[in-house]
């Protein structure tokens, strides 16, 4: 049986390979970032399945090319993991909808925003959003992004509060409410 982890790596190693048929398995270990046991082990299980067919192009080069069947695979990989980008977006702009609610509700006009990428954008929009102003102040309500994760740290608290924790926001489904 085929887990989550088996197939994470298909949609980048089709990708490239529809970019440069020619490309190694080195190649694809470095863009990838895993060892090239691994980028042989997940092309064998592609070639397996029937999504990708390997030809010699010279004595030791190969050649790979995506058969249909690999590029209807690819199509399914991106629809799946654009749905699973805007599950996210969803997840975590209703979190912090939530938690920039109760504290406007409590008071509170500014926060600390601390971390970077997609997921403290969606932070940084959803405060403004709501009408908190970002300001660098450690004596503030500072979400903390770490990963695609947030948590809600309250100056002077033990621990910060996960913002994914049912305890806090209720409803942690990820069900769309705005």
């Amino acid at each position: 049986m085929e887990t989550q982890s088996d197939s994470s790596h298909d949609l980048p190693l089709l990708e490239n390979i529809e970019r440069d048929p020619d490309v190694t398995q080195a190649d694809l270990a470095t863009q990838l970032g895993v060892a090239v046991g691994t980028i042989n082990w997940h092309l064998k299980r592609l070639v397996e399945k029937g999504y990708v067919k390997v030809k010699r192009a010279e004595r030791r080069k190969l050649k790979y090319i995506i058969t249909p069947e690999g590029l209807a695979l690819r199509a399914r990989l991106m629809v799946d993991y654009v749905e699973q980008q805007f599950n996210l977006y969803r997840r975590v702009r209703h979190k912090v909808k939530e938690a920039a609610l109760q504290l406007r509700a409590d008071g509170v006009e500014r926060v600390g925003l601390s971390g970077e990428g997609d997921v403290a954008d969606i932070c940084r929009l959803t405060c403004l959003e709501q009408g908190l102003t970002i300001v660098d102040d450690p004596a503030l309500p500072i979400f903390e992004v770490r990963g695609l994760s947030v948590a809600l740290t309250f100056p002077g608290a033990a621990k910060p509060l996960d913002l994914a924790s049912p305890s806090f926001l209720g409803n942690s489904s990820g069900d769309r409410h705005d």
